[in-house]
């Protein structure tokens, strides 16, 4: 299936630059790398299989693709792998999805095989590597700065060759990674969706289907093996959804426990709520790997706004993990796959005896969710339309209906200070409610569904709400794809809200066919570290 491109309207000096920004990226895929037109055209709606039967890679670039992180990392520090093979083989891979899925909005393979030769060099003469994630490359969502790449805060009038790196892609240089190419990301950086002044990115999986967003071009780009991990951010599900809609990893740490200094942004000043940066992967270690040596570079000692996490993962739990199973939110039933996911689960970890399990009651999603959708945009939108009317670009569907009433309002300071004190009160009423569960660890949908068509999620409950309490979270594939004959809609003639109708009426078996089933796992405020051993516990039971 051909890339759907981006709506070709706004102003004609948008037009002309989105051209040449376009026309800049075609220019960076090697002919030797080019899908013939006929495979695009004719291509399957799962895509995930072309790089493979493309004849563009070796058996050995097959082979170092199919790694994850941690794999790469050990075979590069005992000589098995180079930097510079390494990086060639995700390089070219990450090539030949872009012309499938469009995940990508910088290529410079060339920069990152220069900066391998040199790690490479530095391995023979020394014996040893520069740090642990020596040679390995890593791919970056748009708006985190890498000095001399491309870089955008999710509109045209912000569009930067970036002078520096910022904090985060300075501490993985450090630490060894190698840069080969940037990611897509949707207009306004607030979407479920990934669909830009670059394009829209696919599903893998399913190319009718969004692989979700933001930071929807490096689930997309992951779940095609162009890349082993990646950085995304997260203030609303923009790790864990497209890391869900894509069947990887991904981690939303809690916020300011990881540095986001230097990343592009647009509404400064605005902590209503507060982003969060993080993995998407393709194995629940390599979260570990991440942080844990990102924390070990002690940002907080350069980003004064962080908050000194200790990283330290327990091997085992003074009690029984207590897990909560959380099938709905009250407000919006998700679709049958999820429910039969969540029911295997359920029945396995039961079973196991290794874990207490629990039903988890939600309290007050639909409250937490509606204050959380008004902290988004304090100044009514303002701040987006005068940027779109900057760069005379057209606004997008789903950014229209973010900022949109009436959830979106024009606060005074006074009426601030009021839905900050209700913002504060939910999560002070929230925390009680958790304490008293007893739960550990919470498992839950990550939305209410799998991957959906493009431009139709407008349900953020299943991840916003956790942002608004500042719970981390990880997502992780459950193993399962989405089955018409299984996965069948039962009739229904009552309704949990609107939201739920709208729902309901999305499925369709057959569209959503084959997609990935996820899991998010969630842990209070700070429980960064019991969250990442819960996961793989819980996983571990989930795949004997």
């Amino acid at each position: 299936m051909a890339v759907q491109p981006v709506e070709a309207s706004g102003t004609p000096a948008y037009v002309e630059k989105v051209a040449a920004m376009k026309k800049r990226l075609d220019s960076q895929i090697p002919d030797s790398l080019r899908l013939p037109p006929h495979i695009i055209d004719t291509a399957p709606l799962d895509v995930t299989g072309i790089p493979a039967s493309s004849g563009l890679l070796t058996e050995k670039e097959l082979a170092i693709t199919e790694l994850d992180a941690t794999a790469v990392c050990e075979k590069i520090a005992s000589g098995e792998l180079t930097a510079v093979e390494t990086v060639t083989a995700f390089g070219k891979r990450a090539i030949i999805a872009h012309q499938l899925v469009n995940c990508l909005t910088d290529i410079f393979l060339e920069e990152g095989i220069t900066r391998a030769e040199e790690l490479d060099e530095y391995y023979k003469r020394e014996g040893k590597v520069v740090g642990p994630l020596h040679g390995l490359p890593v791919s970056i969502k748009d708006h985190v700065p890498l000095k001399g790449r491309w870089a955008s805060a999710g509109f045209l009038a912000t569009v930067e060759l970036s002078k520096d790196n910022c904090l985060m892609t300075s501490i993985l240089r450090d630490l060894g990674a190698v840069y080969y190419v940037k990611t897509n990301q949707p207009q306004s950086i607030m979407h479920l969706e990934t669909n830009s002044m670059y394009g829209r990115t696919l599903n893998p999986w399913n190319t009718l289907l969004t692989p979700g967003g933001s930071s929807g071009g490096e689930g997309a780009l992951i779940a095609m093996r162009g890349s082993c991990i990646g950085v995304g951010t997260d203030i609303g599900g923009s790790i864990r959804g497209p890391a869900a809609n894509s069947g990887i990893y991904g981690m939303r740490p809690s916020s300011k426990t990881m540095p986001m200094k230097g990343y592009l942004e647009y509404q400064f000043g605005a902590d209503g709520v507060m982003a969060s940066t993080g993995p998407m992967c393709s194995s629940a270690r390599d979260i570990d790997l991440f942080i844990s040596n990102v924390l070990a570079a002690k940002p907080d000692l350069i980003d004064v706004s962080l908050v000194p996490l200790a990283w330290n993962i327990p091997t085992s739990f003074p009690k029984k993990l207590r897990v909560g199973i959380m099938e709905h939110d009250g407000v919006v039933l998700p679709h049958p796959p999820t429910l039969r996911a969540l029911r295997v689960a359920k029945a396995k970890l039961t079973a196991s005896g290794l874990v207490e399990v629990i039903d988890y009651k939600p309290f007050k999603h639909e409250l937490g969710y509606d204050i959380i959708r008004e902290l988004y945009f304090e100044d009514g939108g303002k701040v987006v339309r005068d940027l779109l009317k900057e760069g005379g670009e057209p606004i997008l569907p789903l950014t229209e209906w973010v900022i949109s009433p009436p959830y979106t309002k024009d606060h005074d300071a006074t009426s601030l200070r009021a839905l900050r004190k209700q913002r504060d009160d939910f999560k002070d009423d929230y925390s009680d409610y958790w304490n008293k569960s007893g739960c550990d660890v919470v498992l839950c949908p990550p939305f209410p569904g799998t991957a959906n068509p493009h431009d139709t999620a407008k349900y953020w409950a299943y991840t916003a709400i956790w942002n608004i309490l500042d719970y981390p979270g990880i997502v992780f594939p459950s193993g399962l794809k989405s089955k018409p004959l299984i996965d069948v809609l039962e009739a229904r003639t009552s309704f949990l809200s609107q939201a739920d109708i709208f729902n309901y009426e999305l499925y369709n078996a057959e569209t959503m066919a084959g997609a990935p089933i996820s899991f998010q796992l969630v842990a209070r405020r700070f429980n960064d570290c019991l969250l990442v051993a819960a996961q793989k516990l819980i996983e571990s039971i989930l795949k004997a």
